[in-house]
């Protein structure tokens, strides 16, 4: 392989794909990035056996060949180099030179037939999303990540699925981890072509990976076949292995419910939460809401440090409740939310809690109370 590439066409994606490449696997070549020459350019693929990528970059091919080089060196080096054009060449026994006139690197590589090979899956029914929506479903989903030694495949899965009647065309995006939901629709329009296709469990550390190329304009194309989840730029593709599992019945608890529906200022409830959860600890997570007429208060007890407590004003109609929640919960969630204002939905001490946007209908997140 010898070829020619510009720093700026290729840095991007060195950047995005470390991810991939840093994330540990039975297998010492995933570490590497597979390049290939084409026939108007290269390919670099990455992969760390659950999620797949690759992609199209244009270079100047002196010589065919393909090579399987560390992807966190490639990267320093290219982020570093002091030029924009960086030469490629292989030698003997996967030795690799990168540089240019004054500046050159010798750099050890892989057997490139040792990389895991990428599926290739045609005739897929696509259908096409607005690229940086798609990136705030991912958010607003993946921000419920379950502890850290549950594995069971609906927590550290996210659930996708369609909802198409004479009313509405919906792609949707849930997680859970049991203490709490989120939800994340995207509507289309009814002329839309949404194609059929199944619910299916996409792991959440492909779909944060997937989110790292997803731009600010534009749209993207996604699709499922054979057990994966697909998302298609136009020179980039990544592709998830889906997990196999069911998805807990949750269509109950996203319906409206009576309660009682409170607005709150998002910044202002935000840092209230944030002030009243420094005395939290792993034995003492939660803190308590004290719902009365027009006020709010908060108070949280440590006995190994103190206790706080922090009151303000709402629009609260309902009965006096008392309830628990772990605070981290409605952090994350207030952090996902870009309207100004928030609707709180509380019902009582047993039941859920529901937030959304004041006017964005699109994400739904539902909290369970802890016991006090």
């Amino acid at each position: 392989m010898k070829a020619t590439i510009n720093k700026n066409d290729i840095l991007h994606v060195l950047s995005k794909i470390q991810g991939l490449a840093g994330r540990k696997t039975n297998l010492a070549v995933t570490t590497s990035l597979l390049i290939q020459t084409e026939k108007s350019g290269i390919s670099i693929a990455a992969t760390d056996l659950e999620t797949g990528f690759k992609g199209f970059y244009s270079a100047k091919i002196d010589a065919q060949g393909i090579i399987a080089i560390n992807a966190r060196k490639l990267y320093e080096i290219v982020r570093d180099f002091p030029s924009e054009d960086i030469y490629i060449n292989e030698n003997e026994n996967h030795w690799i030179e990168i540089g240019n006139q004054t500046v050159e690197y010798h750099i050890v590589s892989m057997n490139p037939d040792d990389f895991p090979e990428i599926p290739k899956i045609e005739d897929v029914d696509f259908f096409e999303i607005n690229s940086p929506f798609f990136a705030k479903m991912i958010e607003r989903t993946a921000i419920i990540t379950g502890a850290p030694d549950d594995n069971r495949a609906h927590v550290i899965a996210i659930f996708a699925e369609r909802i198409q009647d004479k009313n509405q065309k919906i792609f949707r995006l849930v997680s859970t981890d049991g203490s709490r939901l989120s939800k994340a629709d995207c509507a289309f329009d009814k002329e839309f072509e949404l194609p059929p296709g199944p619910n299916v469990l996409i792991p959440k550390k492909g779909l944060t990976e997937v989110a790292k190329f997803l731009n600010n304009e534009g749209s993207v194309r996604i699709g499922i076949k054979d057990n994966n989840f697909i998302v298609k730029k136009e020179k980039e593709t990544l592709i998830i292995r889906l997990l196999e599992g069911d998805f807990p019945k949750y269509g109950d608890i996203v319906v409206k419910t009576d309660g009682h529906d409170s607005p709150l200022d998002r910044q202002l409830f935000l840092m209230t939460l944030k002030r009243m959860s420094i005395l939290s600890s792993d034995e003492y997570k939660g803190v308590i809401f004290h719902f009365n007429t027009d006020k709010l208060l908060i108070n949280s007890t440590n006995p190994d440090i103190g206790e706080s407590k922090e009151d303000m004003d709402i629009s609260y109609k309902g009965d006096p409740v008392e309830v628990m929640y772990n605070p981290k919960f409605f952090i994350d969630t207030l952090g996902v939310i870009d309207d100004d204002n928030i609707i709180l939905n509380i019902i009582d001490e047993e039941k859920p809690c529901k937030i959304k946007g004041e006017n964005d209908k699109s994400f739904l997140s539902v909290i369970m109370p802890m016991r006090i």
